[in-house]
């Protein structure tokens, strides 16, 4: 599929980056996603090819060790992951918004202590906001740290913390209010914690428990679940930029990334949903011709391609947007708003077109369409996309009167 989601202006250093993960894509992921994804099993194998592949390290700068690229090779570089399996693009997904964070943000010691072990892929990332009775509204979090000399003291429970269980990294996101007096607005009392953990479930550190994997409909194969903070004891050294009170916009910050990467996830899907689609149709006879023959098919084919091309069009203007150090919100919410939209659209028409054996699970199709859904929530919905790029539009074209 050659002539779609192609990106103009790109490196040799790029396209040679591009090209290696398309074949590995090909050869190590397609082959065994959907028979991985039904057994809901932790793609080892895959996560440490991309380990030698030196992609935990991507967007790292080489003086950590890592490869020193832009968001947009790393947007690519996902969008190429999730078109064999988006569940991969999601291990690596939380670990650069974390190594993100870090770069941004951290202290030097913090980059030192860290970021050579993450582009190493020897530490793994893994981020957290949302509790049991929040989703999108951050500013409604109740878990909480409290001062103790040398250390905070933190209690509460997190949801839906994807790598919870394989990360050993977690930038957790909690309110403080020291140094914040009663009545602060609550963006402004709250703080990022670096918690470091042993992989694995149950109790992993003291104060710390994974309780264990969330059954879900989709998005198997990586693990989603809970983190439950109970007396948890963390270094003072280990507030993010070791100053409290800065945990929102430092996560907003690394969330604008998440975005280009659900974006990206997006495009990677509805490609492959796209090429599904069209092999099939072309394979497929009725009334003693393929059905890409009819024009009804023809049409949806096309609507198919365009919405690939459109979302994978945005998605790279955001990421552009963030690479030149300008503010990219508009663009990522849009960019995610939507690709995840035209993804869900683009597999449903897949599975359309492969009539009833879209529901078997022998057809690749059939995993793509309980997957595309997550991505209509994943890092903030539709509706939180749409306030995002209302207000900014507004910000932009203020009415002077």
């Amino acid at each position: 599929m050659a002539r779609l989601a192609q990106t103009a202006g790109l490196t040799d250093i790029q396209q040679e980056i591009l090209s290696t993960v398309r074949d590995f894509v090909d050869k190590e992921i397609i082959p065994v996603a959907t028979e991985l994804e039904h057994r809901d099993e932790y793609p080892q194998a895959i996560v440490d090819g991309l380990k030698e592949l030196g992609l935990f390290g991507l967007m790292i700068p080489e003086e950590y060790g890592g490869l020193g690229e832009s968001l947009l090779t790393y947007a690519l570089c996902v969008e190429e992951i999730a078109r064999g399996w988006m569940s991969v693009s999601g291990i690596i997904n939380t670990h650069f918004i974390v190594a993100y964070m870090l770069k941004q943000h951290g202290t030097q010691e913090q980059k030192d202590h860290f970021l050579p072990r993450m582009a190493a892929g020897d530490i793994r990332g893994a981020f957290s906001m949302s509790e049991p009775g929040l989703g999108s509204d951050v500013s409604a979090i109740t878990s909480k740290a409290v001062r103790d000399g040398d250390e905070y003291v933190l209690n509460g429970q997190k949801m839906w913390l994807t790598n919870g269980g394989t990360s050993s990294l977690v930038a957790v996101l909690v309110r403080s209010d020291e140094g914040h007096p009663e009545g602060t607005a609550p963006h402004k009392s709250m703080t990022t914690f670096l918690v470091e953990k042993e992989p694995g479930f149950g109790e992993v550190r003291p104060g710390l428990t994974i309780p264990g994997k969330i059954d879900k409909m989709g998005y198997k194969g990586v693990d989603t679940t809970e983190l439950i903070m109970d007396g948890l004891r963390i270094p003072a050294n280990r507030v993010l930029g070791g100053e409290t009170g800065r945990g929102f916009y430092q996560m907003m910050d690394g969330v604008e990334v998440g975005r280009v990467n659900v974006a990206a996830r997006g495009c990677g899907v509805a490609q492959r949903a796209f090429e599904l689609g069209v092999q099939y149709a072309q394979q497929r006879h009725t009334f003693g011709k393929a059905i890409a023959q009819h024009q009804a098919i023809q049409f949806k084919l096309a609507e198919m391609a365009t919405k690939v091309e459109a979302a994978h069009a945005m998605m790279v203007n955001a990421a552009r947007k963030k690479d030149s150090g300008e503010r990219n919100d508009l663009e990522a919410g849009m960019a995610k708003y939507l690709a995840s939209e035209y993804c869900k659209e683009v597999v449903e028409d897949a599975f359309r077109i492969h009539g009833g054996y879209g529901f078997s699970k022998e057809y690749e199709i059939e995993r793509l369409y309980r997957e595309a859904p997550m991505l209509l929530i994943g890092e903030g919905t539709a509706e939180i996309q749409k306030m995002i790029i209302g207000r900014r539009l507004l910000e932009e074209y203020r009415f002077q009167g």
